[in-house]
């Protein structure tokens, strides 16, 4: 229960955030147009909190945390005066109207580049893209990838660290080939490139990692079978393991690599089973029973510890960090990546390069909040980028009712002269409001099948 409030809590700000940054991008460009504003609000139903500027802008924060408007005056539903004609939204010129239309995605896109912006400057601790090993008859190793290479750009684009690498490969879902660039870890005087042939290369987003499936896996230190935790309650400590212990033998086998234990565990719920261990230099035996647990319809055990972990490299880690002047061509540069990336999935999405299953709603977007706060405000500030950027090209979408339906209609006005008239526009919000339901209810849907 503390999870579901915990990522409701942070689903909240993030989406308030967010929708303030839209909303306010639409108010402050209208007042600088001349327009007047009625209201300017953030959620929608009854308001909680409201307080009004000399101006008349009635600001408030409404109780339905799922949107919000700027409402400003407009002769199309209000009743005019004279005075009033050249502070309406609809008697300003089409240049007008169109900025503050366009003003709300682009206010998206500007949050997105001072978020990077703060986030480059704090610093992000990062581990360079090294290959630790190769799948079989993968991809990667039939295009001559080499082990224990540091992984530098794909197509061109650097790539620093593993979410770069993550990024770069899903937007090439659907190609026929890509090009990859590594390198001896620290020496890139030495790059190689190869091209990879990717025709055949199909996975699920949601449920494998691009990384994997191309044929790559990640180094990381060596895991050993000495415990560095046990969780309070578990049945680990039931059965009498401490921390240091460590595990020579499960089940009556010898086993000493971490993942063969941890997989005997998951195959045995419920299951007691003798564990031998090493404790201050003195072999034990001890019975433990993993308890089970529930996942994705299958019965797994686990018993509440945690393996030792060989320390990294000195040269394998390192934050990304900027100063100030330096990080706003790295933030500009990253929110291109990700509205490059977010326009990609959108075209495969369409031609079926990627089911629409993928399309993830509002229960998705409180998960991610929730696991990038819990690891802390860069991770945070990251994640609001990404959302941010994908809800301006949301809204930018030649649908009626989002932003970018007004901008069609006022793009049809500048080369007819005149404006659309209403009755088809009417009928272009009735479809777009069809269409817009349709894509919502299939992506809550996706949400409610991952649950």
């Amino acid at each position: 229960m503390s999870g579901f409030l915990w990522n409701f809590a942070s689903f909240v700000v993030a989406l308030g955030i967010l929708v303030a940054v839209h909303e306010f991008g639409h108010f402050w460009v209208a007042r600088r147009c001349g327009v007047k504003v009625h209201k300017f609000s953030i959620g929608f139903g009854k308001s909680i909190w409201s307080r009004t500027d000399k101006q008349g802008t009635e600001y408030t924060i409404a109780l339905i945390p799922l949107g919000g408007f700027v409402k400003m005056l407009d002769g199309r539903v209000d009743e005019l005066t004279d005075e009033q004609k050249n502070q309406a939204f609809d008697h300003k010129p089409l240049w007008k109207r169109s900025a503050i239309v366009a003003a709300g995605p682009m206010f998206n896109f500007l949050f997105a580049i001072i978020a990077y912006w703060l986030v480059l400057m704090i610093g992000v601790p990062s581990v360079k893209p090294v290959i630790g090993d190769l799948v079989p008859n993968s991809i990667a190793e039939q295009a001559g990838i080499e082990r224990s290479m540091e992984l530098t750009s794909i197509d061109g684009i650097k790539t620093p660290d593993w979410q770069s690498v993550n990024m770069q490969l899903i937007s090439h879902i659907g190609l026929d080939q890509m090009s990859v660039t590594y390198a001896p870890i620290d020496n890139y005087g030495l790059e190689r490139q190869t091209t990879l042939d990717i025709r055949q290369w199909q996975f699920d987003p949601e449920k494998e990692s691009a990384i994997r499936t191309i044929g790559i896996v990640p180094y990381r230190p060596e895991i050993i079978s000495t415990v560095s935790q046990v969780i309070e309650g578990g049945a680990a400590e039931a059965a009498g393991v401490q921390v240091g212990d460590q595990i020579i033998g499960l089940n009556e086998q010898p086993m000493t690599e971490w993942e063969a234990i941890a997989e005997t565990i998951r195959n045995n719920p419920s299951t007691a089973m003798p564990i031998d261990i090493i404790r201050d230099g003195n072999p034990i035996t001890l019975t433990l029973t993993p308890n089970a647990r529930v996942i994705e319809e299958q019965t797994i055990g686990y018993v509440g510890i945690m393996p030792t972990s060989e320390p990294w490299p000195e040269n394998y880690r390192f934050d990304m960090q900027f100063g100030p002047f330096a990080a706003i061509g790295e933030a500009v540069n990253k929110s291109y990546q990700l509205v490059d990336l977010t326009l990609s999935m959108l075209k495969k999405l369409v031609v079926g390069h990627v089911g629409i299953e993928n399309l993830s709603g509002p229960i998705s977007i409180a998960k991610g909040a929730g696991a990038t706060a819990d690891y802390g405000l860069v991770h945070f500030l990251m994640f609001l980028a990404l959302i941010s950027v994908n809800l301006g090209i949301i809204n930018l979408l030649p649908l009626p009712v989002l932003d970018g339906g007004h901008l069609l209609f006022f793009a049809i006005e500048a080369v007819i002269r005149r404006p659309v008239p209403e009755k088809v526009q009417e009928v272009g919000y009735r479809i777009g409001g069809a269409l817009l339901l349709a894509l919502m209810t299939v992506a809550i849907f996706n949400d409610f099948m991952r649950l």
